[in-house]
């Protein structure tokens, strides 16, 4: 599960695919007979995002590469909404693209994440996301007040999240694996 902040496109795809080369190329040296990665649900729908095209490099990497594979596609965790704002807040004001998500618990990934390990590779793995829909912006509230910050969310497209990921662009595709965590579940956790 590797992951890069780089907001540049360039640099997003050259960070995964050189850590994924050289990941690829330990693997198979040491006799690695499953790689597992992680990547994001609608990874293939979104056009303009560099965190998006990192990660399609990742996956065209690992399914070209030499090691046997699964790649679990997951939509964006519970703690989603609260990292962007904190990577937009200037002055407690944070902007927030109006997404429409469906959130899963990172333990919930972490568990499907072992299973899947644990097991024969299995190529391309459904989507695995949480069990409901949500606001960004009404979870970035919720985050930030059970966790005793005052933030002023102003809801904005921005050129980390454009309108080309609005509507149900990120929602999971039919089929997925829908893990048991819900957003509130979660939240209850964070006071």
């Amino acid at each position: 599960a590797t992951n890069c902040t780089a907001t540049d496109r360039d640099e997003a795809v050259t960070y995964f695919g050189t850590t994924t080369r050289t990941l690829l190329a330990t693997e198979e040296r040491a006799g690695v007979r499953h790689h597992v990665l992680l990547s994001i649900a609608a990874v293939d729908r979104v056009e303009g995002n560099a965190h998006y095209a990192g990660k399609r490099e990742q996956e065209r990497l690992v399914t070209e590469g030499p090691v046997p594979w699964t790649i679990v596609p997951a939509t964006q965790f519970h703690d989603f909404a609260a990292m962007v704002t904190s990577w937009t807040e200037r002055e407690g004001t944070a902007t927030i693209a109006p997404l429409l998500v469906q959130p899963i618990a990172p333990a919930d990934v972490a568990d499907i994440l072992a299973e899947i390990a644990t097991g024969a590779p299995q190529g391309r793995y459904r989507e695995v996301a949480g069990p409901e829909p949500q606001d960004l912006v009404d979870m970035a509230r919720r985050t930030n007040d059970a966790r005793g910050r005052a933030v002023k969310l102003v809801p904005t497209w921005s050129a980390l999240f454009g309108p080309a990921m609005a509507g149900d662009v990120l929602l999971p595709r039919a089929g997925a694996r829908i893990a048991p965590t819900t957003f509130d579940e979660w939240l209850a956790q964070q006071q």
